[in-house]
Formats: C-alpha cells, structure tokens, sequence
C-alpha cells in the first residue's frame, strides 16, 4: 500500500477522502486512546472507520459542552444592563445648559460637561432625601458601584509647526496646527509649569496604551491630571485647568479615564470617555465602555468553572498528542485537508487562552494589591480591560470554529457531506465570478467615494463606501441622502449599481451553487449506500434485543424443570430436562452453573428449600428481562401493520414475527458452534506447526494418528470474541490468533477456560 496515497473509495464522502492512509508499519498496532480515522488504517474497512468517527464525535461533543460553559462562564447576563447604566450616567446627563457628553461640539462644551455632569455622576455623597451616604473617603456611583482609585485626564497636543501654511496666508495666519501624529506630537511643557497637568509624560512613564479614535490612532503618553478624591477639590483643579488654557488649537484629543466594581455582580466597568478636536475646528465625542469579569473565583459557580478549566486542560493535552500522531504519521500531507488546519487553530486558540488566562489573574492580584496599598491614585484597569475583551473576542471565534469543526465528523454521511461537497466542487467557479464581482464593486465603491465623500457621512471614506455597497444589496439604504448630494449623477449611481450588481451578478452567483449543489445531489444519489452510524445502532440494538430473549428463554427453560413437582432434584436429570428442551452441551454447562450455585450442601440434589431459592431468584431475573425488552421495544419481531397471519406474512414478502425470531436465534446458535469448531481447528492447525518446526512429526515417522493426537491431547479451549467485532491488528499481545469468516470475525485466544457462570 502507497502510504502517501489518499483513499476515496467507491463512496466515501469529502470527509473520509481527507484522510491520508497511513503506511501499514506505523499502523501495526491500534492506537487506543488517540485512534482516529487519521491514524487507524480505516481505508480498507468501513465498519472501523464509522465506530473510529462516531467515538472521535461523542469525544468531541464532550470537549465542545466543556467549552461552551467556560466561555459562557465568563460572562455575565448582568453586563449589558451594567454597561447600560453607566452610558446612560454619562453620556446623557445633560448639564444646566443642557450639554452633554454625546453633544460636545466645541471646547466650551467640555468644560461644561467636565464641571457639571462629570463630577456630579463621580461623586455621589447624598441619598435621594438629600442625606449623607456616608461612606468616607470611597465614592459609590449610583450607591452600588464603587470608583476605583481616582479618575485621570490626559490631553495629547501638536506642535505649532507641525505644518505649513501657504505663502500667500502666512502674514495673516502666525500659526499652523496640523492633525495628530506621533511624529507631530508635541512634548514641550506649557501653560504655568506648576504640574503633570502642563509637563509631558511619555507612553513608558504612564504605563499606557494607544487608543485608536474616531480620526486617528493616539498614543499613551501626554499631559495628564489625576482628579482629587472629593467634588469639591475635583472642582477647583478643573477650574484651574480651564482658566490656565488647559485646552487650545494644540489640543488634538482629551481622555477621561476611570474604572468602577460592583461587588454584588462581581464585575468591573472601565471607561473611556474620548473628546478628540479635529484640525477642522469643533469637537468629536466617542467612548469605550468595557465591562469584564477580571476576578474570576467568588461563588460556587465560578467553582464549578475551575472544573470544567482542568477538564479543559486535559482535553487540550489529549489533542496535542493526536495532532503530534497524526503530524508525525502524514508529514506534510496531514495539512491538504482544511478541517486538519481547523483542528490546529482549535488548539492553538485554545493554547493562547490558557496562558492568558494565568497573566490576566496574576496581573488582577498585582493591580488589586497596589491600588490597596495606594487607594487615592489613578487605577489603570484600561490595558488589562482591553486585552480581557480581546480575550473574550478570542474565545468567541475559537467556539464558533469549534461548532464548526462538528462537520468534520459528521460529513461522512451522504446527507451531511452535500455542503462540503457542493463549495469544494464549485470553488473554482466561485474564485473566478469573485475576481469579476470585485472589479465592478470596488469601481463603483470608487465613484460613490468621489461623488458624494464630501456630503454624505455613509460615503465620507473608502472603507465606509464598500460596506454601504453591501447594505444596498441587502436593502439598506439612504437614497435621498445621495439624491442630495448629486442630483444627476446620484440616481445614475444608484439605477446602474443594483442593476449590474444586485440583479446580474448576485444571480449569477446564486446559479452558480444552485448548479453545483443539483449535480451534487444527483451524483449522491446514484451511489451505493455504505455502512452508516444508524446501520451500527440497529445492529446493536438487534442484537441486544435477541440476546435478551435468549437469555429470557433460558430462564424459562431452567423454570419447567423446577415446576416439575418433584421434591429432590438431581443433577443428571436436570441436565438431561435441559437436553430435552432443545439446548447444546455449551449451554447446558452455562446453566449448571446456576445449578451449583444453589446446591449448598454440594450433594448434586436440589431440595425443596433450594429449589424454592432457585425458583425466586429466576422470577426476579425473568421479571428484569420482561422490563429491559419492554424498554427496547418490540420492532424486530413485530409484523408489518395491517397483517396478520403466516399466510398474509408470506403473501406480502413478510415473515412473521414468531419464524424471524426462529431463524434469528438458529443462526445465533449455529454460529456459536462454528465459531467453536473454528477456533478448535485453528488451534489444532497451529499445534500441528510448531510440531512441525520443532522437528518433532518428522523425527516420529512411524507415530501413528492415535499418538499424534495423544501428543496434542492439552489442547487449550478457546473463547470466540463476540458476534460481529472485527479483528483488530496483531501487536504480539497474548500470540491470539485472528480468523475471519464472510459472516464474522473472531479471535482464538491461548486462555484456558475453566468455565462459564450463568448470567442471566
């Protein structure tokens, strides 16, 4: 066999072709526990590659559920209704003006919002009956939410040179302020020089992180003011900032910058309220509101989640290892499958997770414990906020594709392997509709933005055009906005774009999968259909079913000979009743066992009193019996709706229940013998061999049949595997030796056994 060969087979779908057949070298011995259809050698037998999928998907299914709490673990149904709360406290308290923080528009406006709602939602001192909280120092928003630390501003500002004005303005226009850069950013002191509020600090000395804005990304560094810890004082320094021209055309953008906890939800809100002032005059407000869970272990949920965190942990040790086999049995091969590339950004995700998760609970405790140690200084809670959400982004993609990678297993059925086979089929055709469907979208996303960027805000940008083109396909739209903007060429641009688009090629491509997906169907259909996981739960199920009643006739068999009205009895006519009644030697030694079990003395003679315990025990196995094949139902015996009768039966191509019971458990009987026979053979034969090559038949030439048999008379008795399991490979475990008939397979074991109880 090629080991580099992949095996599609007469049927097998897009997600059993995946799979690379493995050298048979590395496959002589089954995997155990890391046996998949990658590493077993299922190309040739498609019984073991749908049990090896099926286990690989009740394995996944677990993983998957273990996940799905860990990440919803992490959140809380009270977050959005915290983030609520303080957006609305903050961004739509107007003050006695009636400003608020969403409607800012020139610098005059912050200082509004900064003196009036900003303080009075910081600082809460009173009750609603105007009587004192009472809580010290400490400042509870909304008497829930405590403020950590003190709140900060921090302002970023330009150089007076960082552009150049024209020639022929320069006598009227002294000064020239360009929008923000890093490069342009200006890091000279200014103002009275009496604090960090008018000294530079950089990105390093503040311990911040950039923040991309509505116009630009800022850095972290700047002129920052940490406010005090009561209104009043808070009041006054911002008085000073206004009347000291804090704000100027230097200014670029001004932060706000503060964290709060809610001990009865257990989650921290950290805010960032953003005012940046563009070189254009005015004021653009925008906010960042991040509620997280940063400390993670309070109640005994969050327990329970350090549970499903080691079972997680253990889940992500096990794929390791079946990815590192499966690497290391198909090279580069194991990576021309994309769910095996699903597979390894699963782990990968799922590393990174992990070890952030240690970072982000030793750097809470290394910020819990400082902000202890100095509670009136600024809490920078905005880095670690930023990367939980990160965090939480992360986890949110890594589940999705882990609800994706369930296709992965069950694909292989005809039904479920129609998507996957219709986007690989198509995927050409898709690729070059794609490059003819972006040459005409990104044209008109090109007109759109020179039409009408300067007037219409869903146009303003390039990016913001190619996703108002994908609103327009979807029947979001403003059409009077761009009607406005151009009366001639707007209704042109609109007319042509859903035409050529929405009508051309929207169609196109839907024509393209319709196609695909009728061929993929027909195709499917016309195929022979191969053994499915339903095929192997109805076997079992049969199985289980007539193994039942065996055991259930047993049982009757074994109460006929008690109820035959004798007072003692004994051993040899209770085997010989049971002779009577139909039952082979291999049975009949099964239920002497039972026999033996209640022969107390050990006189080989039942009693009255045994057999009265015997009886019992029989009702209560033959009652359980009834139960359990109550519960499995009655469908393999039971006959077709609407006919009753042999005669009918027959005349319908049926059999009736009562002769497929007859003929199943003859068949079971028969080939419990020859399974027997077989193995007796086999053991014989390979008797014979060893002889053989031990020299010892030929060095006897004048033994006769009678001594041959004489010398291989400690012949081991063997132990037929059961009905239906395929044999496995041989890795030299115990010398069994493997056989296989067109019905079943089994395997002769070197064991001696010594007998078998009766189980009922």
């Amino acid at each position: 066999m090629d080991p580099g060969r992949r095996h599609t087979g007469p049927w097998y779908p897009a997600a059993a072709s995946r799979s690379v057949v493995a050298s048979e070298a590395s496959l002589q011995c089954p995997l155990g526990l890391w046996g998949t259809t990658l590493t077993e050698n299922t190309a040739e037998n498609r019984e073991l590659y749908v049990k090896t999928t099926l286990r690989e998907l009740l394995v996944y299914i677990v993983f998957l559920v273990d996940i799905c709490l860990l990440t919803y673990g992490m959140t809380s149904s009270s977050a959005y209704y915290y983030t609520k709360v303080m957006s609305e406290l903050f961004l739509h308290t107007s003050s006695d003006t009636g400003v608020s923080f969403q409607a800012i528009s020139s610098m005059a406006d912050f200082w509004d919002f900064a003196q009036g709602p900003l303080l009075d939602s910081l600082y809460w001192t009173k009750w609603y009956n105007n009587q004192s909280l009472g809580h010290g120092s400490h400042s509870f928003i909304y008497y829930e939410n405590l403020l950590l630390g003190v709140p900060r501003l921090r302002q970023l500002r330009v150089r007076n040179d960082s552009c150049v004005v024209h020639e022929d303005f320069r006598e009227d226009i002294l000064s020239c302020y360009n929008v923000y850069s890093p490069d342009k950013e200006e890091q000279l002191p200014f103002g009275p020089l009496n604090g960090t509020a008018w000294t530079y600090h950089s990105q390093d000395e503040l311990g911040g992180s950039s923040h991309w804005g509505r116009l630009t990304s800022y850095s972290g560094g700047g002129y920052y003011l940490d406010l005090p810890g009561s209104r009043q004082a808070s009041a006054e320094a911002l008085q000073d900032l206004q009347e000291g021209l804090w704000l100027d055309r230097g200014t670029r953008v001004v932060f706000i910058d503060f964290s709060v906890y809610n001990a009865n939800i257990n989650l921290f809100c950290v805010l960032r309220l953003v005012v940046e002032f563009p070189a254009t005059g005015g004021a653009i407000p925008s906010w960042q509101i991040r509620t997280v869970k940063l400390i993670r272990y309070v109640s005994n949920w969050d327990f329970f989640i350090i549970g499903c965190e080691i079972i997680f942990c253990i889940f992500i040790f096990y794929y390791v290892v079946e990815e590192i086999l499966e690497l290391h049995i198909h090279r580069l091969h194991y990576l021309s499958s994309i769910w095996n590339i699903l597979d390894l950004v699963v782990i990968l995700l799922s590393i990174v997770a992990v070890g952030f998760h240690i970072f982000r609970t030793l750097e809470v405790n290394r910020l819990m414990g400082k902000l202890l140690q100095q509670p009136n200084m600024y809490a920078d809670f905005e880095f670690l906020a930023f990367w939980q959400t990160q965090y939480n982004n992360m986890n949110a993609v890594n589940l999705f594709f882990a609800w994706i990678k369930i296709f992965k297993y069950i694909s292989f059925n005809k039904t479920m392997t129609q998507l996957s086979s219709t986007l690989a089929r198509c995927a050409k055709d898709i690729l070059g509709f794609a490059v003819m469907f972006f040459i005409v979208f990104f044209a008109y996303a090109q007109l759109g933005y020179l039409l009408f960027g300067t007037q219409v805000e869903n146009f303003s940008t390039f990016v913001k055009c190619i996703f108002t083109q994908f609103r327009i396909i979807l029947g979001d739209f403003d059409y009077n906005a761009i009607d406005n903007a151009n009366r001639v060429l707007g209704p042109a641009y609109f007319v042509t774009y859903v035409f050529f688009v929405f009508f051309v090629l929207l169609n196109m491509f839907l024509a393209i999968i319709n196609d695909t997906y009728s061929e993929v169907k027909e195709e499917l259909a016309g195929q022979k259909d191969e053994l499915q996981i339903s095929d192997l739960l109805k076997q079992g199920y049969n199985k289980t079913l007539l193994r039942l009643r065996l055991r259930k006739e047993r049982v009757s068999d074994v109460q006929k000979v008690l109820q035959g009205g004798e007072q003692e009895i004994q051993f040899e006519d209770f085997t010989n009743t049971l002779r009577e009644l139909g039952h082979a030697e291999h049975e009949i030694t099964e239920l002497t066992a039972a026999f033996t079990r209640f022969d107390q003395d050990g006189n080989h003679i039942l009693d009255q009193k045994e057999q009265e315990q015997m009886q019992q025990d029989l009702e209560e196995k033959r009652v359980a019996l009834n139960a359990e094949i109550e519960d499995l139902g009655w469908s393999i015996v039971s006959s077709p709706p609407g006919e009753s009768g042999p005669e009918a039966t027959r005349a319908g191509g049926w059999v009736s229940g009562e002769e497929f019971y007859t003929l199943t458990r003859r068949v079971l009987q028969l080939e419990t013998v020859l399974e027997g026979v077989m193995s007796q053979v086999d053991a014989v034969g390979s008797k014979l061999k060893m002889l053989e090559r031990k020299g010892q038949l030929a060095s006897s030439p004048g033994m006769g049949d009678q001594g041959i048999w004489e010398h291989l008379q400690p012949i081991p008795a063997v132990t037929p595997a059961p009905w239906g399991v395929q044999g496995g490979q041989d890795c030299g475990g115990g010398g069994a030796v493997k056989h296989q008939t067109a019905g079943s397979s089994f395997v002769a074991s070197p064991e001696t056994s010594s007998g078998h109880a009766l189980h009922f």
